[in-house]
């Protein structure tokens, strides 16, 4: 017997009944022959820790377009605090860890440079419209690996699609990656503008912290028990009435009073500008495109919208600056 299969074996008798067993995963697109070593959704996960789009999440604006300061948050480490409020609360349920952590650790590949500005930007030139979680799947299925993806198993992929507030996950496991997202972002983006001194704990309103939580650490603590506490041996994700009642009045009046405000939305414009003038640049001459994408369209079809839309999405804030300043920004002549 396999160590795959000896680990697979572990999953039937210690996982809840309500857990995704690894053995029984609905597959891959392109069949592979299984690892020795590891279950498919351990395959997943490494396959994405190791991935170009990963890594460039590190330059990647959450919320703060090029804060100076080294402790906010960036792409990358949201990423990571979701996978770890994930992980928790999939551990208490004795859910499947390992696909919870692989659509985790996937959720956001596909987000644009400068967050949802960025987003925003695409969707607005491009004819097909520009969704984050929809890009995310695409480079899983398609962009990664020069054009072959990482032929991830559907329950990864689904749980990818599916985390944003509308979605529905077929697996417990991305209902918990739903949820855990929402918990990560409104703690640490208010940890955030903490100290960038937009906001104070003592302003919060009393409503929501009295019931969340007077800290970030208390309510990442309130939040977290309660949906392992309204959770556990049940078939569903759930939070307690209250809570998610109080979490989602949280989360508006951070829409009103962060990811609105004028300060550190007051780039965004210059931001959705630079993307939006890289899109016509590369509309107008697609030749310019690398190599990669250029065979997107000549072997798959792909319409040069998308395509281009491909390319900037996948370009981390730094480098979208750079090459704007290289198409557009005069230099001194030598």
């Amino acid at each position: 017997m396999t160590i795959r299969e000896n680990l697979e074996e572990l999953e039937e008798r210690t996982l809840s009944p309500y857990a995704s067993l690894a053995k029984n995963t609905a597959g891959r697109d392109r069949p592979e022959e299984k690892c020795d070593m590891r279950t498919d959704y351990q395959r997943d996960r490494d396959r994405i820790l190791h991935s170009k789009s990963f890594r460039r999440l590190k330059h990647k604006t959450q919320v703060f377009l090029a804060p100076e300061g080294d402790h906010y948050r960036t792409r990358l480490t949201h990423t990571l605090e979701v996978s770890q409020i994930a992980r928790t609360i999939s551990r208490a349920l004795r859910l499947n860890e390992d696909l919870t952590e692989a659509i985790a650790l996937g959720h956001d590949l596909g987000h644009t440079p400068f967050g949802h500005a960025g987003e925003a930007a695409l969707d607005s030139v491009c004819s097909d419209g520009f969704a984050h979680y929809q890009q995310s799947v695409r480079v899983v299925e398609v962009l990664e690996k020069k054009g072959q993806g990482l032929n991830l198993t559907k329950e990864v992929r689904d749980g990818i699609l599916n985390h944003r507030t509308s979605g529905h996950p077929s697996t417990l496991e991305g209902q918990v990656v739903r949820l855990s997202d929402k918990i990560a972002y409104i703690n640490h983006d208010i940890d955030d503008a903490i100290r960038a001194g937009l906001m104070s704990e003592e302003n919060l309103p009393r409503e929501m912290t009295d019931v969340l939580g007077h800290s970030v650490r208390e309510r990442l603590n309130t939040l977290i028990h309660d949906v392992i506490q309204n959770s556990m041996n049940r078939p569903s994700i759930i939070m307690s009435t209250d809570m998610e009642k109080a979490m989602k009045a949280l989360r508006v009046y951070m829409f009103e009073n962060l990811y609105l405000n004028s300060i550190p939305k007051r780039e965004d414009r210059k931001a959705k500008e630079l993307l939006i003038r890289l899109f016509h640049h590369y509309m107008d001459k697609p030749e310019e495109l690398p190599a990669e994408y250029l065979q997107l369209m000549e072997q798959r079809g792909d319409s040069e919208e998308r395509v281009v839309c491909d390319y900037i999405a996948g370009m981390s804030d730094g480098y979208a600056i750079s090459l704007f300043e290289e198409l557009y920004v005069p230099r001194s002549w030598k």
